[in-house]
């Protein structure tokens, strides 16, 4: 067993015996029990889990600083989500939220956002597609005021919208959100960026799925030719996308250009 986790497992146990000396000490309890989860997260899953919930049981009827438990449901959240437990960890994640939010500080809203995030990719998976959009619209709320429109942060959320709406069967949102990320993406890390390819590349299948081939063919060949630039680092997104690229005018019977395009897959990527 490594030191540091003996010295966490020692320091939970002390403070266990503390608080049960004096329950005015449970705070202090709360935060050995997290660190010991923290601890344990890699190496023993289950372990780690048990400490944060332990954590959680022994705050039941103590008065407690507010948000004493938020960073104790967030590492449980996300333990249970990232072991692929979604429907387990989103009351979790719910409550965490809560917990940063009311602490009301930039930080804590800026965290409160990311978890927002992170529930609202839980429920897309578990199509729950209005509980993902409620979550990603605060998320992108706190950040746009956080950080303004022109950030990386607001454009991950557009893209993610963009997803959302794509998979829930909504194209048109889907583009216009797609088309923010993209703005926002070239404004915030330049027009040959690998981030601005992926935003290009997200425009194109909603522009194609709403049968506007022309834009989407544009949009493709700007992922690509980023891409290209940045060989050999990019090449399995560069295949990717050429691939996607050749099925869409496969699809659409551009059979003679989804063959140039596929020949320059291979003529540069091998």
């Amino acid at each position: 067993m490594s030191a540091p986790l003996d010295s966490a497992r020692s320091a939970a146990q002390k403070a266990r015996e503390a608080a049960q000396a004096d329950p005015s000490k449970t705070f202090a309890l709360i935060q050995a029990l997290q660190n010991l989860g923290d601890a344990q997260r890699d190496a023993d899953a289950a372990a780690a889990e048990s400490s944060y919930r332990d954590a959680i049981a022994a705050a039941e009827g103590k008065e407690l600083p507010v948000g004493a438990l938020a960073a104790v449901r967030m590492n449980l959240a996300t333990l249970l989500d990232f072991s692929g437990r979604e429907e387990e960890a989103a009351p979790f994640y719910e409550e965490a939220i809560t917990d940063f939010e009311v602490l009301d500080t930039r930080e804590s809203r800026e965290i409160g956002a990311q978890l927002r995030n992170n529930l609202a990719m839980n429920y897309k998976s578990l199509g729950k597609y209005a509980l993902a959009e409620q979550h990603y619209l605060r998320a992108l709320e706190t950040l746009e005021a956080n950080h303004g429109r022109n950030s990386e942060a607001v454009a991950t959320l557009f893209n993610n919208l963009g997803g959302l709406y794509y998979t829930a069967g909504f194209p048109d949102q889907a583009r216009d959100m797609f088309a923010d990320a993209l703005e926002v993406r070239t404004s915030v890390l330049g027009a040959e960026h690998r981030d601005t390819a992926q935003a290009h590349s997200n425009l194109a299948t909603a522009c194609h799925e709403l049968r506007d081939n022309d834009a989407a063919c544009q949009h493709y060949e700007a992922a690509l030719d980023i891409l290209e630039k940045k060989l050999p680092e990019e090449k399995r997104s560069f295949e990717a996308t050429g691939l996607d690229f050749v099925a869409m005018l496969e699809m659409i019977n551009l059979s003679s250009r989804a063959a140039a395009v596929q020949k320059r897959i291979q003529s540069i990527a091998g």
